[in-house]
């Protein structure tokens, strides 16, 4: 019989295995002061491109008044419990109610964390009977949930249409032997990659199929749609949504999520996620800031406009320049360079070290080998001159990419991995 341990001493798993050379600096990164377009990192100022502050509300000093006053009034407990037994609060209420009605919802329900959420909302909304088709690309939180199910799942390839028919096909036949439904899962934007899912299609095949849609729009609530409510209203589907999610941790700058669709659905909901039914209310020094955020952000559409000044200065400059960015229809910024995990190593260094800017780097087994992907995320507090400097130390570091410098610093790198 094997120690339980054994597997970790001897694999550390893809990424673990770098943590010698990467952790503190690579992955677990400390930034430090007020959240902004320019914070501290290893005692240097750096422009930040990594943080989901889309609308620039986490230091914004309205909001800071509200947390600040909302936590003299009810400390960090309160209410205590959960809500089913002694954590509901008029103000839990007026949060859903206003948030439902800025997606154009019936009703919605608070979620203390979003991966928690989604994992327990997807496992309520299936049976073994039902089946689950999504979207290879999903982020974590939907395969999570997805690995819950005690049904049949299938994934489908990435904003590919023909496969999304295909696989719908396969549930068809499946749900006619067992009685059960169909769930199809998309993100309203791909955190990733920055394209959008590909909703409108989706709702059309509605018309063919007998399927539900649940849609995580986390980077999309908040920066996407006339008002701000999202892909589906980007879109111009928000009614075929059937069930919505997004997360307060992105454009409102907090900790929460929410769900929103017909009020029925959500009645059945509240009383059956689990991860809801037996955990703590979320404390109310956040449902009150959040309810402050999602005023700013109906009432201050100049956030939003200010953020796509930034996002298409700073993606528009880069498509000049030559850069590959992909297919991105929103605020996320991905810029593709080929490349080894040490010339990444050496590239983001030289990026933080030498040009001030300090963005995310991710390499295999996230994507392929061979690629590097220099994740940016513009917000409203971030300036024009700040996208110039970039555009400017993103060049230099191609330059030093294609002609071999950083494959010469990484080589002492690849030797203490190889020993």
């Amino acid at each position: 019989m094997a120690d339980l341990f054994d597997k970790i001493y001897k694999d550390k798993g893809p990424l673990g295995k770098w943590a010698e050379q990467a952790e503190g600096y690579f992955v677990f990164p400390k930034l430090e002061g007020p959240i902004s377009n320019r914070m501290k990192f290893k005692g240097k100022e750096v422009i930040t491109w990594s943080i989901n502050d889309y609308l620039g509300l986490a230091n914004h000093p309205e909001v800071r008044k509200v947390d600040a006053e909302a936590a003299a009034e009810y400390g960090s407990a309160y209410p205590m419990g959960a809500r089913m037994m002694s954590g509901h609060t008029d103000l839990h209420e007026k949060l859903q109610d206003e948030l439902a009605a800025f997606v154009n919802k019936e009703a919605a329900y608070l979620l203390n964390f979003g991966y928690q959420g989604m994992v327990s909302t997807v496992d309520a909304l299936v049976s073994k009977n039902d089946v689950i088709v999504y979207d290879v690309d999903a982020h974590a939180c939907i395969i999570d949930g997805v690995r819950l199910h005690l049904g049949q799942r299938f994934t489908y390839k990435h904003n590919d249409m023909e496969s999304i028919e295909k696989n719908l096909q396969r549930a068809e036949k499946i749900v006619e032997q067992t009685g059960g439904g169909i769930l199809l899962i998309s993100e309203g934007v791909f955190g990733m990659r920055g394209e959008q899912g590909k909703l409108k299609e989706i709702v059309a095949l509605k018309e063919k199929y007998n399927f539900r849609l649940f849609v995580d729009d986390a980077h999309g609530f908040g920066t996407l749609g006339a008002t701000g409510a999202g892909a589906g209203e980007e879109q111009g589907v928000q009614d075929g949504i059937d069930v919505y999610f997004a997360t307060f941790a992105k454009s409102l700058a907090s900790t929460g999520a929410f769900i929103a669709a017909d009020q029925e659905i959500i009645d059945y909901l509240k009383y059956n996620l689990r991860s809801q039914m037996f955990a703590k209310s979320l404390q109310m020094q956040l449902v009150v800031g959040a309810l402050k955020r999602l005023e700013m952000l109906k009432t201050m559409p100049e956030l939003k406009a200010k953020l796509w000044e930034n996002v298409n200065a700073l993606q528009n400059g880069l498509k000049e320049r030559g850069f590959d960015i992909g297919t991105t229809q929103s605020c996320v910024t991905p810029v593709y360079l080929k490349g080894s995990i040490p010339e990444a190593m050496a590239l983001v260094k030289d990026l933080r070290e030498n040009h001030g800017i300090f963005c995310s780097i991710v390499v295999y087994p996230v994507i392929p080998k061979g690629l590097i992907l220099l994740r940016l995320i513009p917000t409203a507090t971030h300036t024009l001159e700040d996208v110039e400097e970039t555009l400017t130390a993103f060049s230099a570091i191609r330059e030093r990419l294609e002609n071999g410098t950083y494959k010469r610093l990484s080589a002492a790198v690849t030797a203490a991995m190889e020993e």
